[in-house]
């Protein structure tokens, strides 16, 4: 009775947690700016600067780390968990427009560089730096026309400025954009008249400015006509970065009526990339990978119903024949593996991770995790890491039960600080390198802080609310008896040596997911949507079912060739897909990206390490787990005495 009552405790608890992220998640997805926003004509549109982007060094920086316009005070928006980890540093602008009232030649600041900050503008021409904007929560976009296709496409955000040469002259020199032609696209409601904002576009140029008299509040721009149909073009003189030269920034905003409207005004933004690629790839991956799992699984149903059938025949007839395969092995099929605490803990940590990564793809395709909620997907992440927690004491503790442990606070403790002490020992020192070069990628300490309570005030706590009620659970019996004196194992073929069976193992998980990790590295590290996640789902079922298959396929020919130390080559066996995931991104890196920093290169590989090792304890817990039921299954269905 009194592990019914604990139990039932457990459940509740389980419950409110889970209605918190519920309510959590929906709290984030109705943030204000995302619900439907209706502006009158004359209403003020506030601007916000976001971070500073650059797919060349991965380093974001605050947008007035440069030495922009200013407004009076600089306010910083709220983020979210997710949006502080992503580097966003959201704040507002001095770019202000009034709701469908179009403005021309409007003058923000003047400014004289000195010798640093040319310099700081150099440094980001040079690594292509992009100036993020937003307006009603959409993010501003460059419009431009690409010869290979017929429709327009958009970059997020404008450049800094350029590099080149000007009038006839060798020497390459740098200019600033320092002209902002604004379009803002609105949907009006022909019933109540007022206009819903559904896309913010800018073309910006690089102006050398010049007014007659001295500077004040009245001076008149006469580069700038603001009765012309377009105040500046690109055949104006530039504006040059150089030390103790006079910058003028200015900007004009035109509204425009379209007749997309809201609910649809991000379907610019996520098709951006070319779509017929990305699911003819995908749906080609899905059928192949469907064909070989069809196959395996015929193969393996045919073959152990007649093994099955052959073996209980022989017991019926009583017949005293020597047994052979896989039933031979019997007696210690079911010992006791080496470093079984350490596998405990990682098949405890795999079961943490595949219910985030479950959930967190359910509520996905429901669309709370949308691209327009920033910083929702991270917040979800971590929430569900925290929550699953009270899944991966559960889970390690009755596997370890099983292997008659007994100091069960000890693999407790394991399951609670390895994989998320590794991963954050990585996180820890690659943040270092963020923050020695003062990007606003770097965590801030009070983020810091927040981490730390997820980890040692939630998710410890449930790891060992889960480990104590799986302990007290009856321990898992195994089918068969185990013999006291270990059977020897004969000698094993070249192709069923375990380094080679392993690394055979992970290529088919692989291949289940690489088509769907480009587009997944893309939206990473080249600053682009990601936003098909039902095909994501359907990617991650076919995972979960090559892993498991292609596991129980190598088990079964281990055992048949009368090897039993099945424990850890079941894990290692699907996760060495980790392997060639990592290895790929060493691929992308040197055939898609353009980093040239050392440090950018070290952030790369770093994260891109955490993400394999993440793949390596999921990839493997699926494969353990449907060979550990797959031994169960076959042991319990023939007669052995």
């Amino acid at each position: 009775m009194e592990i019914v009552r604990r139990t039932t405790h457990v459940i509740q608890l389980c419950v409110c947690v889970t209605l918190l992220l519920l309510i959590t998640a929906t709290h984030s997805f109705y943030l204000p700016g995302v619900a439907p926003q209706d502006f009158a004509k004359g209403d003020l549109l506030n601007v916000k600067v976001n971070k500073l982007t650059s797919i060349k060094t991965q380093l974001p920086y605050s947008f007035y780390s440069l030495p922009y316009c200013k407004p009076v005070k600089i306010m910083d928006s709220a983020e979210n968990l997710g949006e502080v980890l992503r580097g966003d540093r959201i704040e507002n602008s001095p770019y202000v427009f009034k709701m469908r009232e179009p403005q021309m030649c409007n003058i923000v600041c003047r400014i004289t560089l000195d010798a640093k900050q040319a310099k700081e503008f150099k440094e980001r021409i040079d690594d292509d730096y992009l100036v993020n904007m937003i307006l009603d929560n959409l993010p501003l976009v460059v419009p431009y026309k690409r010869s290979d296709i017929d429709s327009l496409v958009y970059q997020h955000g404008f450049r800094v400025g350029l590099k080149g040469q000007y009038t006839g002259s060798k020497e390459e020199k740098y200019f600033i954009h320092n002209h902002l032609t604004f379009t803002v696209k609105f949907h009006k409601d022909e019933q109540t008249g007022a206009a819903r904002i559904v896309g913010f576009e800018v073309k910006p140029f690089s102006v050398k400015h010049e007014y007659e008299g001295n500077w004040d509040d009245k001076t008149r721009l006469t580069t700038c006509n603001p009765h012309a149909k377009r105040t500046v073009t690109s055949s104006d003189s530039p504006q040059e970065v150089e030390d103790k030269k006079e910058i003028i920034f200015t900007y004009d905003v035109e509204f425009e009526e379209s007749e997309v409207k809201w609910a649809s005004r991000w379907d610019t933004y996520l098709l951006m990339a070319d779509d017929q690629i990305h699911w003819f790839s995908i749906v080609n991956s899905l059928m192949i990978v469907l064909f070989l799992s069809g196959m395996v699984a015929m193969i393996m149903l045919r073959t152990l119903y007649r093994d099955i059938s052959n073996y209980n025949q022989l017991e019926t007839q009583e017949e005293a024949q020597e047994e052979t395969g896989w039933k031979l092995v019997h007696g210690d099929v079911f010992r006791q593996p080496t470093n079984s605490d350490l596998l405990c803990v990682y098949v405890g940590s795999g079961v943490q991770f595949f219910g985030m990564v479950l959930v967190m793809m359910i509520f996905a395709a429901l669309g709370f995790l949308s691209p327009s909620n920033r910083g929702g997907l991270m917040t979800a992440m971590l929430l569900l890491w925290v929550f699953m927690g009270l899944f991966a004491g559960y889970s390690s503790a009755r596997l370890y039960k099983m292997f008659k442990g007994t100091e069960w606070k000890k693999i407790t403790l394991r399951t609670a600080f390895m994989f998320p002490g590794i991963v954050f020992a990585i996180f820890f020192v690659l943040n270092a390198l963020i923050w020695g070069e003062k990007s606003s990628g770097a965590v801030p300490f009070g983020t810091m802080f927040a981490l730390m309570f997820l980890w040692f005030g939630i998710s410890v706590p449930l790891v060992f609310v889960g480990s104590y009620v799986g302990f007290k659970k009856p321990a898992i019996e195994d089918p068969v008896k185990t013999n006291k004196i270990p059977r020897q194992i004969p000698k094993q073929a070249w192709y069923m040596t375990p380094v080679f069976s392993i690394l055979i193992g992970g290529i088919l998980p692989f291949g289940a997911v690489f088509i769907e990790l480009f587009f997944i590295l893309t939206s990473i590290w080249l600053h682009q949507f990601y936003y098909i996640f039902g095909f994501l789902f359907l990617v991650f079922i076919i995972l979960i079912v090559t892993c498991a298959e292609i596991t129980i396929v190598l088990c079964y020919f281990q055992l048949c060739s009368e090897d039993y130390l099945w424990w850890w080559r079941s894990y290692l066996t699907s996760g060495s897909s980790a392997l060639y995931l990592f290895l790929y991104t060493a691929f992308y890196f040197f055939t898609k990206l353009n980093i040239t920093k050392p440090i950018s290169g070290i952030l790369y590989f770093g994260y891109m390490l955490i993400a394999s090792y993440a793949f390596f304890v999921l990839s493997g817990t699926i494969g353990f787990y449907a060979c550990f039921w797959f031994t169960r299954l076959i042991y319990s269905s023939v007669k052995i005495d």
